[in-house]
């Protein structure tokens, strides 16, 4: 399944967000990719990021990263650099941005 998420990062913090993406933590990208993710590709415009997963089941996924340390701590991290944070909470599985259009 493709997901579209939209978070945003905080104006004073976009270089040290762009910093933390090229450091992520080799124990977190193994178990996106073992709770089914094929590929997440996030792109920036200004402080608006638009992330677009491919996974096998989004709702399995936020229920294996939740509470998995390498990820608290991630989140921890991202939470210093964004205004508009992912969420794990019980909806977090509804909060993709619905599909308007498809070629």
């Amino acid at each position: 399944m493709r997901i579209a998420l939209h978070t945003k990062v905080r104006a004073d913090r976009v270089d040290a967000y762009e910093a933390a993406h090229r450091e992520v933590p080799p124990e977190l990208t193994a178990a996106i990719r073992a709770a089914g993710v094929a590929s997440w590709t996030i792109w920036r415009s200004g402080t608006d990021l638009f992330h677009l997963l491919d996974c096998a089941d989004y709702a399995h996924l936020l229920a294996e990263l939740e509470k998995l340390p390498v990820n608290v701590v991630w989140q921890a991290r991202m939470a210093e650099l964004l205004d508009v944070a992912h969420d794990y909470s019980a909806d977090g599985a509804e909060a993709s941005l619905p599909v308007v259009w498809e070629l």
